[in-house]
């Protein structure tokens, strides 16, 4: 057996319509299917036949204290192609007032952001091994906070990321 990749995930939140709606227009998901209090949604490079479901538990529903006082899951991530995406990505989640971080985690551009309910998660960008010095891929150099621009200035806005095949 083999696990392939992840195929979707699943949250359950105070209003899927409302989250829907900020999923869509943050990061341009589209939705494939809805019901009452549910909400299927697709990423837009996407093939699958949903990434993202959306529950509704109603607006009494208290905050999740995962990673603050009980276990559970700390975020999801989504990966963009080129900087020059990233970059589009942290703009609409500025706007949308939903940007809380940014970190260079040396093989990976990162922004984090949290969605009406609270939810964080981040979208991320993989730097082509092949574009790494020598002491970025040894591990001596540190993750630090991240300079998009200077990023860009370096591997371009349009560089696909991800590993080489």
């Amino acid at each position: 057996m083999a696990i392939k990749r992840m195929n979707h995930a699943v949250l359950y939140v105070r209003d899927a319509e409302k989250s829907a709606d900020f999923y869509k227009q943050v990061l341009g998901f589209s939705e494939v299917f809805g019901r009452p209090g549910a909400r299927f949604l697709r990423a837009p490079a996407s093939a699958n036949d949903h990434d993202l479901g959306l529950f509704s538990i109603g607006e009494q529903a208290s905050a999740s204290s995962a990673g603050r006082g009980t276990v559970g899951l700390y975020h999801l991530a989504w990966e963009v192609s080129t900087l020059g995406e990233l970059q589009q990505v942290a703009d609409r989640l500025q706007q949308a007032g939903a940007l809380y971080g940014a970190t260079d985690h040396v093989t990976t551009k990162s922004v984090y952001a949290r969605d009406l309910d609270g939810i964080e998660f981040e979208v991320m960008w993989m730097v082509p091994p092949s574009q790494l010095r020598e002491e970025e891929r040894d591990g001596r150099v540190m993750m630090a906070r991240l300079d998009l621009a200077a990023n860009i200035q370096r591997f371009g806005a349009d560089l696909q990321g991800g590993p080489e095949t």
